[in-house]
């Protein structure tokens, strides 16, 4: 019903904000204002204001603001027209009268509302009556409790294709009406209207203001279809828009600031039944965006709690997509998975409401379960699959309107994607741990020592063994980063390939400072005294290849492999510090760790190309190259 704006204005004017928030909190006077604890949140210090003069409240603790419709809908669970009804009636208005056809229809719903009145009774007296005795039982299997039949106003329907056409004609009731209602079943092709709810348990549905609208009907024949009926579309009957057990729900739902939405309305009785009253159910497995606008007036984060078979699953993977783009600042949802196949009802009957309790602790927020149906079981070991992962998370993450809301999503999208990709460039294998390269695997002595300092050792010793290659990887190799030793031993070794006409593994051994003669021992090895070792025996050990005098061009392709790895551990080291820096909600850490992690996957790639590359050259050397008698070769 729409309300001209001079009667919203007048019911303002009778009714002071005080008045109408002073039913629900006490209010002492400050100033010009009225101060009291917040109704929304508890609270020790009071921030929650009135002001009687602007026509507002305001609480400093939830932000929320708004004049006194807007206090009944929150405090109240009710919509815009039942609060501006409720308020009229306060302030001793009369609601203003409508136009013909507004009446005209309203008369029409009051109408059905009878009809729906007329036949619910009639299924209660069927329940109750001889003909009832198996849907009795049907409901004390169900443990469903006497008191929650009366509450519930549970009933059953027979049988007989015209029992409730008869009953309802011997009140009077048109058959038009009754089809109307979606009682009967009639069409072009059926002769004679037929009862549409046979044989079944009846449930009542009510609309928010607690008016029975329709029915749900459970089959008690095993092999009947559908399992679950409910009553068609009608002038009073939206599927979309109702949830059932609302006009309960909506009290204990404000006083707990919770509600939890369940699948049906079997499950939602035996929730109710066990004690949690802020409790709801979707008509079925369909989530209508009306539906998610109903259950946050209940609260501003349900729980949806569908079944754990894959429709269940399947239909809380679905409202996903349909509670996205309503996000906003404070309205959001979380979501339970049932354990063992089991409905809640049926956690309930056999290991009481306290186990369902838990569950319900364990609730999952809304991202998790948007990243978890967008992940799970996906290959993204590939930069294609990656894209493709990262294009639809992003696709979806756009259909959010709230700007705050959206930001928000997109800077935790690109977080998870870039701890997603840098954990798969890591791998859970020990391999990949070592950068995927091969060549490093099958041919270094390495395995006893961390790799990173394993390499350091053999790139120095080759660069000892080989001085003729320090001029052409200068710059490589002054982009790596050593600890403050080995930093110092390259540093004066260089020195020496300013110093020195021509440099030698002997000037080496003979120029460098004595300082670094542990380094030298460490990282190539001094001919062992009285021990027939050679001098670089250290690196051979590490690195066996070499002993085979491969090629100069095979030996600079090595060098150059060893530094991209350590170059790759680096950007490791780069990669950890911006997972920290973006942990702290930087915009532009987290753009640069993505950017990171796919450089990361890049040269991962790269690395185990090369790697493949190299100990398939190696294989060639050691096969061609092998120095006749097994001679050792010996450094200059």
């Amino acid at each position: 019903m729409r309300f001209p704006p001079s009667f919203i204005d007048e019911v303002k004017a009778r009714l002071p904000v005080s008045e109408v928030v002073g039913r629900r909190v006490k209010l002492k006077r400050a100033g010009r204002e009225f101060k009291g604890l917040s109704p929304f949140q508890q609270e020790k210090t009071p921030s929650f204001t009135v002001n009687d003069q602007k026509q507002f409240y305001h609480d400093f603790s939830t932000g929320k603001h708004g004049n006194i419709f807007d206090f009944v809908m929150e405090t109240e669970g009710v919509s815009f027209p039942e609060a501006v009804e409720r308020l009229a009636a306060m302030a001793g208005l009369p609601l203003p009268r409508s136009s013909r056809e507004d009446e005209q229809r309203e008369q029409r719903q009051k109408s059905l509302f009878e009809v729906m009145e007329l036949a619910a009774k009639y299924f209660e007296q069927n329940l109750a009556s001889r003909g009832g005795a198996q849907a009795r039982g049907y409901l004390s299997d169900r443990a469903i409790a006497s008191s929650s039949i009366v509450e519930f106003r549970i009933g059953y329907a027979t049988a007989d294709r015209f029992a409730l056409k008869e009953y309802l004609g011997s009140k009077g009731v048109p058959v038009a009406d009754m089809i109307e209602a979606g009682l009967l079943i009639a069409g072009d092709d059926i002769p004679v209207p037929y009862d549409r709810f046979r044989d079944r348990i009846m449930i009542p549905i009510h609309d928010q203001r607690g008016r029975l609208v329709g029915f749900g009907g459970r089959a008690l024949r095993k092999d009947a279809q559908p399992k679950y009926l409910n009553s068609p579309e009608t002038p009073i009957f939206h599927k979309g828009s109702v949830v059932f057990n609302f006009h309960r729900a909506r009290q204990p739902a404000h006083e707990a600031n919770s509600v939890v939405a369940v699948e049906g309305y079997m499950d939602a009785i035996a929730v109710y039944q066990a004690g949690i009253r802020a409790v709801v159910a979707t008509m079925g497995t369909a989530f209508t965006e009306e539906q998610i606008a109903t259950l946050w007036r209940l609260s501003p984060e349900p729980v949806v709690c569908f079944d754990s078979d894959r429709a269940g699953v399947a239909a809380a993977y679905r409202s996903v997509d349909r509670i996205l783009p309503l996000l906003r600042v404070g309205k959001t949802f979380r979501f339970v998975f049932m354990d063992e196949q089991k409905d809640p009802d049926d956690l309930i009957r056999e290991k009481g409401v306290e186990a369902f309790r838990s569950v319900l602790s364990g609730s999952l927020p809304l991202w998790d379960v948007l990243w978890q149906r967008e992940t799970d079981g996906q290959d993204v070991r590939t930069p294609d699959k990656q894209a493709a992962l990262e294009q639809r998370l992003y696709a979806l993450v756009r259909t959010i309107q709230d700007p705050a809301v959206n930001t928000a999503f997109f800077r935790t999208s690109r977080m998870q994607l870039a701890n997603l990709f840098w954990q798969v460039n890591r791998g859970p294998s020990r391999n990949q741990k070592e950068a995927g390269s091969r060549f490093v695997r099958k041919e270094l002595r390495i395995r006893g020592e961390d790799q990173r300092s394993g390499l350091q050792k053999v790139l120095l010793g080759m660069l000892v063994q080989y001085p003729e290659l320090l001029e052409d990887k200068r710059d490589a190799v002054l982009r790596l980063q050593f600890p403050d030793v080995f930093d110092q031993f390259l540093s004066h070794l260089f020195q020496l390939l300013v110093t020195e006409a021509k440099l030698s593994v002997s000037v080496v051994w003979e120029k460098l400072d004595r300082e670094f003669y542990e380094t030298l021992q460490t990282v190539h090895g001094d001919a062992g005294a009285g021990e027939g070792k050679p001098r670089g025996h250290r690196l051979f050990e590490r690195f066996p290849i070499l002993k085979n005098d491969p090629p100069p061009d095979f030996v600079s392709a090595c060098l150059d492999h060893f530094i991209r790895i350590l170059l790759w551990h680096q950007l490791e080291d780069d990669i950890q510090g911006a997972r920290l820096d973006a942990g702290e909600g930087d915009e532009s850490a987290v753009a640069r760790l993505l950017n990171l992690v796919r450089e990361g996957h890049a040269e991962q790639e790269a690395i185990s190309a090369e790697g493949v590359a190299l100990s398939e050259c190696a294989e060639d050397i050691i096969r061609v190259w092998a120095p006749k008698g097994g001679t050792m070769h010996l450094a200059a």
